[in-house]
């Protein structure tokens, strides 16, 4: 079985040094981090990113690859079309293996209740622009021969996509670079640096940076440093499981999901495999912090994810894990530079039983690599996008709760508009931070 492609194992790509100010900085090259350092840059702005590990070293390289509008909340549908335009300039802009491939994306519907959330889900979206289809029990197996699945019908996007995580986020990072941002890898934030009441910079392990703007797109990590600084997220992180099979025979040349059984072909010929609701989650100090404004989501499903007592030395929710520490500190970020949970076997063990049964006269599916990675939730699994009102020069982008990959150059335009003072073309009202206090 292979190493996951990337860790510390993997040789540092962009050294720095750090610069003495840059126009904005950024903490975290997940996809996100990387897509609003290239939109800065392509504005004549000064953008540097600071990563404590590798650049897509966590959720944005352990992502099923998904680059998807279908089932999208409709508040984040008009920013994950534009997001999907994107992805194809930059597939011919960055003229590297992204493994951009469109090729649809299924949602298979096992009995009428199912279909009729699908159905709901159009209606929601009726006049957006989405080329969103329901599909009968016929078609769906037309475009899935052999599969055995019991199906009454589906929800099918054509113009939906397919990406490979570990290759895309790098290229699109050598992309920023190549615009006029700047990356450092091995360089964990420590402390905003605020003067006056507003952000004058950020001291970091490598000496601080002058800058007026600072974006926190940490991922699982962010609530800890923001909580540092008085700002309170209601955001908690979940392990999800994943795995790549060897190349095989095609079954479905996109990504499909039926029940909680989520697989896609990748670019070369494999298929990436998980339970889509199946996640473990640590208790720690922020469970207990955020109970009430996570209650509503435990209700309804109390038993889509396995609970443990105690996470992992050094996760960022774990009981020994420092809340409180100065600029000459050695920080959480730098004691774990990429957070790489173990998978969880049993589950993946289910996968791929699951999808082999789907199918039983394919060859036995062997398993190439395993992987997890920890999803950065919030209690309505929406992001916080914003710049931050109570601390001027502070902007927040975090919380994508599982779907950031395939909206990243999204989410990485409107923020970059942000931080320049530009109009970001998209009503941004439900992603407030301030929507967990109303």
């Amino acid at each position: 079985m292979t190493q996951f492609p990337i860790g510390l194992h993997r040789p540092v790509e962009h050294p720095g040094p750090l610069p003495e100010a840059a126009d904005a900085v950024i903490i975290g090259a997940g996809v996100i981090g990387v897509m609003t350092a290239y939109h800065l840059a392509a504005k004549g702005l000064r953008a540097v990113v600071v990563e404590k590990g590798r650049v897509a070293g966590e959720q944005s390289s352990r992502n099923w690859g998904w680059v998807r509008q279908m089932g999208r909340d409709p508040a984040e549908l008009p920013i994950m079309m534009e997001a999907s335009r994107l992805w194809h300039q930059l597939q011919a802009e960055t003229n590297e293996g992204l493994g951009l491939v469109q090729s649809g994306l299924t949602y298979l519907a096992k009995d009428q209740a199912a279909l009729e959330r699908h159905r709901a889900w159009l209606a929601s979206v009726e006049g957006s622009g989405a080329d969103s289809v329901l599909l009968t029990a016929e078609e769906v197996r037309a475009k899935l021969p052999g599969c055995t699945l019991p199906v009454v019908g589906g929800l099918h996007t054509a113009s939906d996509m397919r990406a490979e995580p570990w290759q895309a986020v790098p290229a699109l990072a050598r992309a920023a670079v190549r615009k006029g941002a700047v990356i450092v890898e091995d360089c964990a934030a420590r402390v905003l640096d605020v003067q006056g009441g507003r952000v004058a910079g950020l001291w970091t392990e490598q000496g601080v940076i002058r800058a007026p703007e600072v974006l926190v797109a940490g991922g699982a990590w962010s609530s800890l440093l923001l909580r540092r600084h008085g700002v309170d997220i209601p955001q908690l992180s979940v392990r999800a499981s994943v795995m790549a099979t060897d190349p095989m025979e095609a079954v479905h040349e996109g990504g499909a999901l039926f029940d909680d059984l989520a697989f896609r072909r990748r670019v070369d010929g494999g298929y990436t495999l998980a339970l889509s609701d199946a996640h473990d989650f640590w208790i720690g100090p922020d469970a207990f912090r955020h109970f009430r404004a996570f209650w509503p989501q435990l209700r309804s499903d109390p038993f889509g994810r396995r609970y443990r007592a105690m996470a992992p030395k050094g996760y960022p929710d774990a009981w020994g894990t420092a809340r409180r520490w100065e600029k000459d500190d050695e920080t959480p970020f730098e004691r774990m530079r990429v957070l790489d949970p173990a998978p969880n076997r049993r589950w993946l063990t289910e996968a791929r039983q699951r999808f082999q049964a789907a199918w039983p006269a394919l060859a036995q599916v062997s398993v190439r690599t395993e992987w997890a990675g920890m999803i950065d939730v919030l209690p309505d699994e929406l992001p916080v996008m914003e710049r931050h009102a109570a601390l001027p020069g502070l902007s927040i982008a975090t919380g994508t709760s599982g779907h950031g990959f395939g909206i990243g150059p999204g989410y990485g335009r409107v923020m970059a508009d942000l931080i320049a003072g530009n109009d970001p073309g998209h009503d941004l009202t439900p992603f407030r931070l301030a929507r967990f206090r109303t």
